[in-house]
Order: C-alpha cells, then sequence, then structure tokens
C-alpha cells in the first residue's frame, strides 16, 4: 500500500503573470509536512494539470520530490486521454524517484472496457515497478472503470489502488469484493470518507486536505484507532465546508479558500475562472464557523 490516511490533492500555485509560483509551492509542501498530511499527490485534477505544460508538470513533481525527501510519499499525476503519451511521461517521471503514480480514466476517447483495461496496462509496463493508483472520475472523463476491469487491473503487480471519485459506495464495495485486500481503495469525495473506511477504504485523496491538513488526517487516524463515532463526528463536522468547496468547479473554491487563509496561491488557469463573490461569501461563513479565519 502506498499510503495510509489523508493524501492532499495539492493545488498549483502561480503567480500574477500565470507561471508556477515555486516559492508558494514549497510553503504549500512544507505546511503539509508539518501538519500530518500522509501523502502528497501533485499534478492532479485539483492541481490544474490539464493546463500546465509538460515542462512546468515535470518541474513540480521534481520540486516536491526534492523538498519531501522521503519523509512521506510523493504521487504524481501522469495520465491523459492519450496511451502514448502518458506512458511516455510517467516513464520520465517514474525515473524522479517518485513514490506512485495517479493515472486518469482517458477522458473524451469514451473507449471500451478493453481499451481502459490495455490503456492502464501500457502505463503501468511503461512505469513498472513504479506503483500506480488508477483514478475513476466519471463526472469528469464521462467513463467510469468497471468494476470487473479495475479486478483485472488489480492483477497487474505495480496497479496498487483505485482513486474513487464515482460517489457510489456500492461501487466501492464492489471493488473490494473483488480485489486483493491489499489493493487501496481511496475515496475521492471528501463528503464520503468515513462512509468509504467503513467498507474497507484505506484513506482519501483529498481537496479538503489543502486547507485542513491535520483535520482529515485525524479524521481518518480515529476510524483506525477504532474511535469510530469521534471520525463520524468530525466528517458531520466538516460537510458544510466540504460542500462549499465544490459549489463550484474544482479548484475554483479551494483556491479562493486557501488565499482567504493567507497561502499565496494566486489565480487560476483558463477555462476555469475566479470564484464568484456569492461562492466566497460562503466559503468566508464556513471557514469562520470552523475558525478557520477570522472574518
Amino acid at each position: 500500500m502506498l499510503f495510509r490516511g489523508s493524501g492532499v490533492a495539492i493545488v498549483t500555485p502561480f503567480n500574477e503573470d500565470g507561471s508556477v509560483n515555486m516559492e508558494s509551492f514549497v510553503t504549500l509542501l512544507n505546511f503539509h509536512l508539518s501538519h500530518g498530511t500522509d501523502a502528497i499527490i501533485v499534478t492532479g485534477t485539483t492541481g490544474e494539470a490539464s493546463t500546465m505544460t509538460e515542462d512546468e508538470k515535470f518541474a513540480v513533481i521534481s520540486k516536491a520530490v526534492e523538498v519531501v525527501n522521503g519523509r512521506i510519499p510523493v504521487i504524481a499525476g501522469t495520465g491523459s486521454n492519450n496511451t502514448a503519451a502518458s506512458a511516455a511521461f510517467s516513464k520520465k517521471v517514474a525515473a524522479l524517484g517518485v513514490d506512485g503514480l495517479l493515472v486518469v480514466t482517458p477522458y473524451y476517447n469514451k473507449t471500451s472496457k478493453r481499451g481502459l483495461y490495455e490503456h492502464f496496462k501500457c502505463i503501468a509496463e511503461a512505469a513498472a515497478p513504479v506503483p500506480i493508483i488508477l483514478y475513476t472520475v466519471p463526472g469528469r472523463t464521462g467513463v467510469e472503470i468497471p468494476v470487473e476491469t479495475v479486478s483485472e487491473l488489480s492483477k497487474i503487480d505495480n496497479i496498487v489502488g483505485i482513486k474513487d471519485a464515482t460517489g457510489s459506495i456500492g461501487y466501492a464495495i464492489n471493488v473490494r469484493n473483488n480485489t486483493p485486500d491489499d489493493f487501496a481503495i481511496y475515496s475521492g469525495n471528501d463528503d464520503m470518507i468515513v462512509p468509504l473506511l467503513s467498507v474497507g477504504g484505506a484513506g482519501v485523496i483529498s481537496v479538503l486536505a489543502n486547507c485542513m491538513p491535520q483535520e482529515t488526517h485525524d479524521m481518518i487516524e480515529e476510524f483506525f484507532n477504532g474511535n469510530v463515532q469521534k471520525a463520524t463526528n468530525l466528517q458531520l463536522k466538516l460537510n458544510p465546508f466540504i460542500d462549499a468547496l465544490f459549489v463550484e468547479t474544482n479548484p475554483i473554491p479551494v483556491k479562493a479558500a486557501m488565499n482567504k487563509m493567507g497561502f499565496d496561491v494566486g489565480s487560476l488557469r483558463l477555462p476555469l475562472y475566479e470564484a464568484e463573490d456569492s461562492t466566497k461569501e460562503l466559503l468566508r461563513r464556513e471557514m469562520m464557523a470552523l475558525g478557520i479565519v477570522c472574518s
């Protein structure tokens, strides 16, 4: 298992001119290292990887590996809808010393079950022996990895888990029942962390953890320590803020929240755009209720 607990799907800070703000990125990495985060997931959906160049992604991944320096796992998003390009980039990133790769379902092409299997198999072979976490997020890609395909992929040595952002507990249960016990299932939905843990999940790859890393870690730690009620209470307490973080397309709200907290993460790259005023006000209210900000 690559990690158990809270993996942050970390944002990519940008300067006013749109370039990557590496100084702020290092600040964020150090924030997570000192506040309980169990793994860093870079260049994913929340990191706006789809609007970054390959050179930018490579630089951000390299910096994460350098700064983290083996203290917790660094997992890099290397997936796309171009199998050959994703395999080549995954192989290149694997050589950096990352602990794992997160590979999203190929979007837009809408391939078959066999096509999905061959896509992930090709990338896994290119990156071997670096471990790979599959990422199914049908709300973004229009394609869900069928459970039977996940089951077949779990037989490949370096495919070790899945980020499940289907929003379906039934899907997670079926994956759990059709994969080896050591195949890790991570929640891709912050509002379902404890429910997914209850059916055999290993943790979360989290947007919430950008703002509340210690609390996200603690929720999962309490669950695994047998304090299920404490974990449940934390989930219930945090869910209004979690809902606010997804009132617009991720990562629009989380970047607004982090800027409000004093982290210089900048704006977003088009076609994503700045949060609406109503979103900022909702975030402000929920963050005040949790004591994250004072005004």
